[in-house]
């Protein structure tokens, strides 16, 4: 395929598709801060003097602003590319971690006024909503850049680079201003602005190469290896011949050996959606010479002339299945949000327990030593799932939401695992377990919402299915919040405080029993999630075979036209 000018596009390792690989990654490694607010959040709390509730409404509005975004800057970057969410992207995260910067450095004497804790909520939201703008871009416009037989180690970078945000920034901030935290928020308002003015430059879509564009563009968004067939009503459609399977975010579908087994020939000109029901003598033709090959239609409304769903928009609300993954999510990013937005508050309480003398110092590195693990879990997540996915898939012949039931089980342990530490020293065990299981999971779930609901439109229902951490996030944070709150020092013990010089008396510093009610409830939503996620798995299962056996039958009635032997 020519570009617009008429000369061939850039060949797949060209340096025009390079450096928007490298720009993107540069944008999504400026893009998840939000998952560093714990680094923080606890000297926010102690220099403004707010409660762990208060703190965790903070931390929630970054997160509204990431997941309530999604069907917004999907649509955009859809339609318009990469320019307008970067843009947006800038202007957010400058003045978003400004803002809290600027609150910070005034103080707050005695307690924190209404006014600058609205404005503390406003700025939190604007970090989460220029984050995931900056994700969105890079995302789309890597996917578009790179062929399938590129894709999927081109988006996973990108991604893993959003994993690793945290980290980076975390060790930046703490390696050259240790204990500052206004330096820290400084840090995070130029360097998570200034990387989105350089992708506004360098990150925009390079079109296919020209024989990889026509297999990849045109036929690429077919799933040959799909198995799951939503309820819905029938309608003709035609099954396409396609060769190649789209593996966007990390992983890409494979061909189950049955399911191959009945794959059409039956040809779809590109060129137009029309399907030929009075085939020409040409096409008897080309029929009969691949008549060794079997032939079948499918009917089911939702999918495309190719066979992949095509599921979207009022009828995506209506699938039962997107209820399925959206309760998923709900349960287990809620326990990894809270977890994430508390864990300096977690590691300061244990560090406290242990330690008649508290070095405000020292609690700060353990705070940024959780953060970055939690940094480096996430990002090893998103690469193993789809490791395990795949292996699952092309291997076991299971479908990918079986995964589930692994992400699930990483969260339950990593639950239990927080429960039973009583040392600071010894928290890195549940960080590093937590962040795997969170990396997981948003690894593995686009690829579900793929197979599932279809490509066509990911960026939106994708949109949707991340409006889920907005109700699990929201209601494990400020269970959460109100526990350690329960738990905070009384008047009588305020003296204590003063003699031991620990930061603030709105915070708890009795160890586990701070938090530890807040645990044995997730762990018990985790577990909910484990039983629906081995449900989704059995029900994808069922239903691609259901799906085989429908297909089969339609091969057996099928009537063949075939060119009576001339003599």
């Amino acid at each position: 395929m020519a570009s617009a000018s008429g000369s061939q596009p850039p060949a797949l390792f060209s340096a025009a598709r390079i450096t928007t690989l490298f720009g993107s990654v540069l944008v999504a490694l400026s893009s998840g801060t939000n998952y560093i607010y714990s680094a923080y959040a606890p000297q926010l709390g102690a220099r403004l003097h707010v409660s762990h509730t208060q703190l965790n409404v903070i931390g929630l509005a970054g997160n509204v602003g990431v997941y309530s975004s999604g069907p917004v800057w999907g649509r955009i970057v859809d339609a318009k590319g990469p320019r307008i969410p970067l843009i947006g992207a800038f202007i957010c995260l400058l003045l978003g971690y400004f803002g809290i910067r600027r609150i910070f450095d005034n103080g707050a004497d005695p307690t924190i006024s209404f006014v600058s804790l609205a404005v503390l909520i406003i700025c939190s939201f604007m970090t989460g909503l220029g984050g995931n703008a900056g994700l969105a871009a890079a995302v789309n416009t890597t996917a578009k850049s790179f062929p399938d037989t590129a894709r999927a180690t081109t988006t996973g970078l990108v991604l893993s680079g959003f994993g690793l945000s945290a980290f980076y920034f975390s060790a930046i901030a703490h390696t050259a201003f240790p204990g500052d935290t206004s330096a820290f928020l400084l840090v995070l308002s130029l360097g998570t602005a200034i990387p989105m003015l350089v992708g506004l430059l360098i990150v925009r879509p390079v079109p296919m190469p020209s024989k990889q564009s026509i297999d990849g563009m045109e036929g690429g968004y077919s799933n040959a290896g799909y198995s799951h067939v939503p309820d819905a009503p029938h309608s003709n459609v035609f099954l396409g011949e396609n060769g190649s399977h789209t593996a966007l975010l990390g992983h890409g579908p494979a061909l189950h050996e049955q399911e191959s087994s009945v794959a059409t020939t039956y040809h779809v000109p590109q060129a137009s959606n029309a399907v030929e029901m009075s085939p020409s003598r040409d096409s008897l033709d080309r029929r009969h010479s691949h008549s060794s090959a079997p032939r079948r239609s499918f009917s089911r409304a939702g999918r495309l002339l190719d066979g992949s769903p095509n599921i979207y928009g009022k009828r995506l609300w209506l699938t039962p299945d997107f209820y399925v993954i959206f309760a998923i999510m709900a349960l287990l990013s809620g326990t990894g949000i809270m977890y994430i937005n508390n864990v300096g508050s977690i590691s300061q309480a244990l560090y406290a327990k242990g330690n008649p003398s508290y070095d405000e110092l020292e609690a700060s590195r353990w705070q940024a030593t959780q953060v970055s693990i939690l940094s480096v879990g996430n990002c090893a997540g998103r690469i193993l799932i789809g490791i395990i996915s795949d292996f699952a898939r092309v291997r076991l012949h299971l479908p990918r939401a079986y995964c589930l039931c692994i992400v699930s089980t990483l969260f339950i342990i990593s639950q239990i695992a927080a429960i039973n530490v009583y040392d600071v020293a010894y928290l890195w065990r549940a960080s590093g377990l937590l962040g795997v299981a969170y990396g997981s999971l948003f690894g593995i779930c686009p690829t579900i919402i793929i197979e599932w609901f279809g490509l066509a439109h990911l960026s939106e229902n994708w949109g949707y299915a991340s409006l889920s951490p907005l109700v699990g996030g929201n209601l494990f944070s400020l269970m959460f919040g109100r526990n350690l709150d329960a738990h905070a020092p009384s008047d009588d013990t305020h003296s204590l405080l003063q003699a031991r010089e620990l930061p603030s008396t709105h915070q708890c510093f009795d160890g586990r029993e701070c938090y530890v009610t807040s645990l044995n409830i997730t762990i018990a939503a985790c577990t909910f999630a484990l039983a629906l996620s081995a449900y989704a798995g059995w029900r994808d299962q069922q239903k691609g075979r259901e799906a085989l056996t429908a297909a089969v039958k339609n091969r057996t009635n099928e009537v063949v036209w075939e060119e009576e032997d001339e003599e």
